[in-house]
């Protein structure tokens, strides 16, 4: 199989790049598929393809831009002159753009698939039925909001033209069911990025490193973190370090700028800036908890199920998908109110100061992580596309790929 798989890609700043980065990683292993085209967007640096071991071929055209009305002609055109046996778009609503007609634009891509006959499916990491559009700094007007619910709503009905639309949390899966009364989409869980080896669960000497990762500004704000753990600081004598792990969200670019200077009081706080795929673990090994300063969530949590991979403690609000993602793939944290100093505090110096409590989050996120790792994942795909491959042949109808649910229960 020839495979096309349109994402952001390392060293790319866009949304999703990480996890594209992992779909390519994994899928290059599976025997099935003889090919990859990475239909990807421009970087000033080359890709980063430097995986160990054997794998199958990959083919890298870099055509689209964030924020470009280009892409949908562009990314078209490649899949014409490649023509691929199979596609799959690692998707959310603004993948594309932040800009209206860009974002739009580029998820229109599944139904042109569809209609050249290119099985097609789309990994929706978030639906817009669950976007809080003020908090993920998309529109505070309540007109606005409406406008873009009934586009959002337009486009969804585009992105499930696909053959089938893929989503990571089972509630998603009843939401477009029951409004758009789809029947071809799949719960496929997001799976961990590596299962490296248990670790040791020990910390390196020096200051316990309090960290959060991500792209901030917009519903992940860093000023409730470094207000907490101040408050740690006033009542007990942790050695504490802050660590602030990723760059602005697009939507919010200078923030991190701005809480450099707001904070540049306060001791032991570090921003990393852009973590490199080759620097990750490190920064997570070094870290005594993961902190998700989240006022609201959009899709599932590539930072979660990361954490889970290097055992770490992890505190985290009580809200949204994330609580339904601790709960149906059995991750466990100290759980906070978004919107209270205290009780983030609170829950950290939970973790900090009790190590055996510490160690055994850990050792249970490990073990969840370990439950769904991304070999088991992109596997899944290859079984739908396989399906979809004999149902256009005339084997069944495409509303009976329903019936591959098992395979996931299995994990």
């Amino acid at each position: 199989m020839k495979l096309a798989i349109v994402t952001a890609y390392p060293p790319s700043k866009v949304t999703l790049t990480e996890y594209g980065y992992h779909l390519v990683k994994h899928f290059r292993l599976q025997e099935e598929v003889s090919e990859i085209i990475l239909i990807t967007d421009k970087t000033k640096g080359e890709k980063d393809l430097s995986f160990k071991g054997d794998g199958c071929k990959i083919t890298v055209r870099e055509c689209w831009s964030f924020n470009s009305y280009k892409n949908l002609f562009a990314i078209t055109n490649v899949i014409s002159d490649t023509k691929p046996d199979a596609i799959l778009f690692n998707l959310q609503f603004l993948k594309f753009g932040d800009k209206k007609v860009p974002a739009a634009l580029g998820l229109l891509l599944p139904l042109i698939c569809k209609l050249k006959g290119i099985p097609t499916i789309s990994l929706l990491h978030n639906i817009l039925e669950q976007v809080d559009l003020e908090n993920a700094g998309i529109t505070k007007n309540k007109w606005l909001q409406k406008a873009y619910n009934f586009i959002g709503s337009t486009l969804t009905r585009a992105v499930l033209t696909s053959d089938i639309v893929a989503v990571t949390i089972s509630k998603y899966v009843g939401i477009l069911e029951e409004k758009y009364k789809a029947r071809n989409v799949a719960l496929i869980p997001h799976g961990s990025f590596e299962t490296p080896p248990e670790p040791s669960y020990s910390l390196p000497k020096g200051p316990k490193q309090v960290m959060a990762f991500g792209k901030f500004g917009t519903y992940k704000k860093v000023e409730i973190l470094i207000e907490a753990v101040e408050l740690i600081r006033q009542r007990t004598q942790e050695d504490i370090e802050i660590v602030i792990a990723g760059t602005d969200s697009p939507n919010t670019p200078g923030y991190l700028n701005a809480m450099k200077a707001k904070y540049s009081h306060v001791s032991h706080l570090r921003f990393t800036g852009y973590v490199a795929e080759e620097d990750v673990p490190v920064i997570f090994n070094e870290s005594a908890v993961v902190v998700f300063p989240y006022t609201s969530t959009t899709g599932s949590s590539g930072v979660l199920h990361q954490a889970g991979s290097y055992g770490k403690a992890v505190a985290l609000p009580d809200l949204g998908d994330l609580s339904v993602l601790v709960r149906e793939e059995g991750y466990k944290g100290e759980f906070f109110n978004p919107d209270s100093t205290e009780s983030l505090a609170a829950a950290i110096q939970h973790i900090l100061v009790d190590e055996s409590y510490r160690i055994h989050l850990g050792q249970i996120n490990y073990m969840a992580a370990c439950s769904l790792p991304m070999s088991t994942i992109t596997k899944m795909y290859i079984d739908y596309f396989e399906a979809i491959h004999f149902a256009k042949s005339g084997g069944f109808a495409l509303n009976l790929l329903k019936k591959l649910e098992p395979i996931e229960s299995e994990v």
